[in-house]
């Protein structure tokens, strides 16, 4: 069951245009948002969190339309970039506190969970924080209000290879709890790992929209690897 939908959604920049995107979220699955830098998928994911004002288009979440519904909407999904901009001088523990009043749903049981497993120290500052420690933290705040939705802009961008292979185990045991989840990465190797979907944007045009399985079925060479096809398509676009 699909419980995102994008239709014919159109951002128009000076030199970019966001072209009639339209896809699909399925219920507690893992989707891979895949295209190189300036294809379109940070305004498109900002686009469903209207953080983009699109131009046209329709964007809905568990059947509600986005507009009209962006409070309750947004209660229910989780936001994470790889990089954040934070009270730099201010400790976690002071962050957290006021973060988590804008969530009725906060589970401090989960925030504690995640809090040990990332490591995270809640006396230090943001200023203090390696790149990958932004990132766990950021994904520890979307992680704690029980959301059911977890959209994530290059979510292991900075990330050591440890606490990569840690945070793509955390997928696959959100999926099982029946969490969905699109994230979207350059490292391809993390969708070969979790991904259930794969979600293909080129130039601001979604070019394919479908199992992992059907993508390298419908687009690969025998023995290629996702990355291989990913970097093939994109040279004969280029062509």
């Amino acid at each position: 069951m699909s419980i995102v939908e994008l239709k014919n959604v159109c951002k128009t920049y000076p030199a970019f245009r966001l072209k009639n995107i339209s896809f699909s979220l399925e219920d507690g699955k893992i989707t891979g948002f895949i295209g190189r830098n300036g294809a379109g998928k940070t305004t498109t994911i900002k686009s469903m969190l209207n953080l983009v004002h699109t131009d046209s288009g329709e964007i809905s979440y568990f059947g509600m339309p986005l507009i009209g519904n962006e409070k309750e909407i947004k209660q229910r999904i989780g936001y994470s970039t790889g990089t954040a901009s934070w009270y730099p001088r201010k400790t976690i523990r002071e962050i957290v506190s006021v973060t988590k009043t804008f969530y009725p749903a906060w589970d401090e049981e989960a925030y504690r969970k995640y809090l040990s497993l990332f490591g995270i120290d809640e006396n230090k500052k943001p200023i203090e924080l390696s790149e990958g420690m932004k990132v766990k933290f950021n994904l520890l705040l979307a992680l704690s209000h029980c959301a059911e939705i977890l959209i994530l802009d290059e979510p292991t961008s900075g990330l050591d290879p440890f606490s990569r292979d840690e945070l793509l185990e955390l997928f696959k045991i959100l999926k099982d709890h029946g969490v969905t989840i699109l994230f979207s990465t350059h490292i391809t190797s993390d969708l070969e790992r979790c991904a259930d979907n794969i979600i293909y944007i080129s130039r601001g045009e979604i070019r394919a929209d479908m199992s992992r399985t059907d993508f390298l079925q419908t687009f690969g060479r025998p023995e290629e690897s996702l990355e291989e096809v990913f970097l093939r398509l994109e040279r004969e676009a280029l062509s």
